[in-house]
């Protein structure tokens, strides 16, 4: 086979992966491009652990001999950008549990997992990020995720409510210092104190503030979004879970933020849980039709429960029992209310596939699933870890699944990836 121009190192067939073999696949595919949908008949070529090439297979350039795979359906490598762990371990300080949680969840077709960190004392927190920062340095993770503290005790959801503070700018700075550059994203409230200061500290670490746990009002959300702490994008952290409810006389922030996110797509960004245990279909299936998936983070929530059978966990410092794959607080002796929701055990893959079934578009979910919350937080950007698409150039991140967004096969970075699975029939942790 010769290598032709704009295709590199095009030299033999092989795996695909770093050592210079080559792996060309052929089927429908989506690749995330504006305007591409779902093309056909498409292939992928993949060589040093990048796509080389990638369209029509009609449109291959002539001279090029790639012995190609026949594959249903070609998929980008799906980007988490709000996830607390997998099989029985959920991010924290314990780097080999975080490794296992981030394999599996990769293994399963989410090939860029962002590490989120509940609310915590500061030195938790300070451990949690020091250990973290590492394997984000090292490719395991994608980045981190602060979910709180400076959120809204009335909101806390599966959060400890004794670890809610009041913001503090002095804080956030050492915790995005000990970060070094890891960080991502930060979950915070409007009403929080210093609300200013801190969205102006997220700019300056290049973090997304992402509003949620948050009580606030529509005008004060509205406030909060056109303050003046620069221009930069923002995010809404599991949209309509854990806010208060769309009401036509008190409508709380769900209005403002869909608004914000139908007018200025490169500005705000909506998580959706699609689960079918935290946003009803018809919800998914409105805010897709309202904003459209260049506005939308599908994301799965996960704690350890994903990847495992039903029993005790932790979320954090509270207790969660899991019931048929529900994740729920485990309620105080005297209090006969189901607990409060408490994460997910939905895969990412999952997720999409369900959206697709409540009638989504193919390509306007995978967009949701990778496109999106790549360019959210920046991991579209030109350089050894540029993912979200299948675009010549990216790093080769690609699912094959069945018409039925079965996984076949997940490859990160061109090479494949082997399923890391855990399992128990009651698992404690």
């Amino acid at each position: 086979m010769r290598a032709e121009p704009g295709l590199p190192g095009l030299t033999q067939p092989g795996t695909g992966d770093d050592d210079g073999g080559v792996l060309g696949l052929r089927g429908r595919l989506v690749t995330g491009r504006p305007g591409d949908g779902v093309i056909d008949d498409g292939t992928v070529v993949i060589a040093g652990g990048r796509i080389v090439w990638c369209g029509p297979t009609a449109e291959l350039p002539a001279g090029v001999d790639v012995e190609t795979t026949q594959v249903p359906l070609i998929l980008p490598g799906l980007v988490d950008v709000h996830c607390h762990g997998a099989v029985g371990h959920t991010f924290s300080a314990d780097a080999d549990g975080a490794r296992l949680a981030a394999g599996f969840h990769a293994g399963q077709g989410t090939t860029s997992v962002l590490a989120s960190l509940v609310s915590a004392p500061s030195g938790v927190l300070l451990e949690e990020i020091a250990v973290l920062r590492e394997l984000v340095q090292d490719g395991t993770l994608a980045g981190l995720h602060l979910e709180g503290p400076f959120i809204a005790r009335s909101m806390c959801g599966a959060q400890d409510p004794a670890a809610i503070i009041d913001g503090d700018p002095a804080l956030l700075r050492q915790w995005l210092e000990a970060g070094r550059g890891t960080v991502r994203s930060l979950t915070l409230a409007p009403e929080t104190p210093h609300f200013a200061e801190l969205v102006a500290l997220c700019r300056e670490y290049q973090v997304v503030p992402s509003l949620g746990h948050t009580g606030a009002t529509a005008a004060r959300t509205r406030d909060a979004l056109g303050g003046g702490a620069g221009a930069g994008p923002w995010s809404a952290t599991h949209l309509f879970n854990r806010m208060p409810a769309l009401g036509h006389r008190a409508p709380g922030p769900i209005p403002v933020l869909l608004q914000e996110a139908r007018e200025s797509p490169d500005r705000m960004v909506v998580e959706l849980v699609a689960d079918g245990v935290h946003l009803d279909p018809e919800i998914v299936r409105m805010v897709f039709n309202l904003v459209g998936p260049g506005s939308i983070a599908l994301i799965t929530d996960a704690m350890a429960a994903a990847g495992m059978s039903d029993g005790h966990y932790t979320l954090g410092s509270l207790d969660v029992l899991v019931r048929d794959r529900v994740a729920r607080l485990v309620p105080a002796a005297d209090d006969a209310r189901p607990g409060a929701i408490a994460g997910a055990t939905s895969l990412l893959l999952e997720n999409v596939r369900r959206c697709v079934g409540w009638g989504v578009p193919l390509a306007d979910a995978v967009t949701a699933a990778s496109v999106t919350p790549a360019r959210l937080m920046g991991l579209d950007q030109p350089g050894p870890a540029q993912v979200g698409s299948i675009i010549t150039g990216y790093r080769a991140d690609v699912l094959v699944t069945t018409e039925e967004l079965e996984l076949l096969q997940a490859y990160r970075a061109g090479a494949p990836l082997t399923e890391e699975r855990k399992t128990s029939a009651d698992h404690s942790v």
